[in-house]
């Protein structure tokens, strides 16, 4: 009976002992999911390190003569859109699909976006709101004389630069082709808070309306049914982005394409995936040819 149950215990802890050792083999085959790397780039214009999500298209490699697009994308946070911006750009240049170049895509994840992309307001009850507010001057500075500098050098880019932007985002990137359109040739600008200052950017007469630009430049504009903004003098979204999209339309420079997009089953919580899908489709034309 004794040597019964010695062998009893012997082959339970023998089959506990192998079953531990497959489970712990059939754990080792488990690898994590990469999507992309995360950089940290030290910038002296913003005086703090900011973080960079950074997607290689397949069959990046630093040996080859290929160079790719960059695509820049403001709230470009894991948990913000850098996730499913990605997945469109992947999407939208499978080699059936072909709709936009394989591009690299460098999300800038958000630090202060009042702080970041708005500039000084003369509206003081917003001063009071939001004390950081206007210092899009810093971050812009940012973008042209480090960002785009540091992923040139780091990466097999070539001379295309998209950025996109959605609300502020979107005001910043209008700022942006306003006053240092040379930064990037193609414009994502997504239901942009125009509404800042009380649209005093509107009002601007920039240098891409001139004759005398000879960027090509293409900007899209995508807006949804987002009606009254909640500022002391109320205004529509919707008007707004039509207003600045009649406005590029006036340049008599032929090396500017403007697209307005309504999108009217959006608002401003869901348009951006849509808006951007959309945006591929209408800047790239035709099957891109890389």
């Amino acid at each position: 009976m004794k040597r019964l149950f010695t062998t009893f215990i012997l082959a339970f802890f023998t089959t506990l002992l192998f079953g531990q050792t497959a489970k712990t083999k059939q754990q080792d085959k488990v690898k994590p999911f990469v999507l992309g790397e995360i950089v940290e780039l030290q910038s002296k214009e913003l005086a703090e390190k900011r973080v960079l999500n950074i997607y290689l298209p397949e069959g990046y490699s630093k040996s080859d003569t290929v160079k790719y697009p960059v695509i820049y994308l403001l709230d470009g946070s894991a948990d913000e859109d850098f996730i499913h911006i990605v997945g469109l750009v992947q999407f939208n240049s499978f080699e059936w699909i072909n709709q936009v170049p394989k591009s690299i895509v460098v999300g800038i994840a958000t630090v202060d976006r009042r702080r970041d992309f708005t500039y000084p307001t003369t509206i003081s009850e917003d001063k009071k709101k939001y004390p950081t507010t206007g210092h899009s001057d810093k971050f812009i500075a940012f973008l042209g004389n480090e960002l785009q500098p540091f992923i040139e050098g780091k990466y097999k880019t070539n001379s295309s630069k998209t950025i996109i932007g959605q609300s502020l985002g979107g005001l910043l990137a209008t700022e942006i082709l306003f006053k240092k359109p040379a930064l990037f040739n193609k414009y994502i600008i997504v239901s942009p808070s125009l509404w800042w200052d009380n649209g005093s950017l509107l009002n601007q007469a920039p240098a891409v309306l001139k004759n005398s630009f000879k960027q090509q430049t293409d900007v899209y504009i995508g807006v949804g049914k987002e009606g009254l903004t909640l500022t002391a003098e109320p205004r529509v979204m919707e008007v707004d982005a039509n207003v600045l999209a009649d406005k590029l339309k006036t340049a008599k420079s032929k090396n500017v394409h403007v697209v307005f997009d309504y999108l009217p089953k959006e608002d401003h919580a869901t348009i951006m995936h849509q808006a951007v899908l959309d945006a591929f489709r209408l800047i790239y034309p035709t099957p891109a040819k890389e």
